[in-house]
């Protein structure tokens, strides 16, 4: 009878440990935090992405929380994604508030009243960006992509190459692609032309050498060694 006795007790304190722990798990996990997906379906509201509430970094330094915005704005633009990403490394440092002395704004360093507008125009909006909807990732990312996307599809259009178009992409993204038109003709179709006559690395060259802008050939290194180590 002792025997049973001290099995019962044995059982009922058992019983009583894995109550508390089980309670103390559970407790544990209601404490943690909770992640949560900035995207959700379209992902719109009011036409732009959810801002991030967090921007955590991967071990690139490429923002994980800009991930998604990227994807979608490449995806709905049909432009490169690892372009956008490069851009963003040089222009930003991929630091959503940054403000440059010519009033060049965010992530992808937009001016609202070029840029920006020309942006605004292709969505279907009057005006142009405010500078708090610039230093929204989403909003920037999206009229940034679009901005990239009027260039291949309009000002560029006609190059054929798609890393000649990226090299050409990236230096009138910084410097307008007039200015680097007129480095081959100063009539278009002209110049077109001649670019597609070349090679990419002939024309990468041209742009080195002719381009008038000291920031444009130094910007074409940049974001293409950018480009080079994400596609890695």
């Amino acid at each position: 009878m002792l025997r049973n006795l001290l099995k019962g007790v044995r059982d009922s304190v058992k019983t009583k440990i894995s109550c508390l722990l089980a309670t103390l798990l559970l407790a544990g996990c209601a404490s943690e935090p909770q992640t949560t997906n900035n995207t959700t379906g379209t992902g719109t509201t009011g036409g732009w992405l959810k801002p991030p509430s967090q921007i955590p970094s991967n071990r690139t330094g490429t923002p994980v929380a800009y991930n998604d915005y990227i994807r979608q704005a490449a995806s709905n633009y049909g432009v490169d994604e690892t372009l956008i990403k490069a851009i963003i490394q040089v222009e930003s440092g991929f630091n959503p508030n940054v403000v440059s002395t010519s009033n060049a704004v965010g992530l992808m360093q937009l001016k609202a009243s070029t840029a920006g507008r020309d942006a605004y125009r292709l969505k279907g909006k009057n005006g142009q960006p405010s500078s708090r909807e610039l230093k929204d990732p989403a909003v920037n990312i999206d009229l940034g992509t679009a901005y990239i996307n009027i260039l291949q599809s309009q000002q560029l259009a006609g190059i054929t190459d798609p890393q000649t178009l990226r090299y050409a992409t990236i230096v009138s993204y910084v410097n307008g692609a007039g200015a680097m038109l007129r480095t081959f003709s100063s009539d278009k179709r002209v110049a077109v032309n001649r670019i597609n006559q070349m090679s990419p690395n002939e024309f990468y060259q041209h742009i080195q050498k002719k381009h008038p802008a000291p920031q444009a050939p130094r910007y074409l290194w940049k974001v293409t060694t950018a480009y080079q180590a994400m596609s890695e």
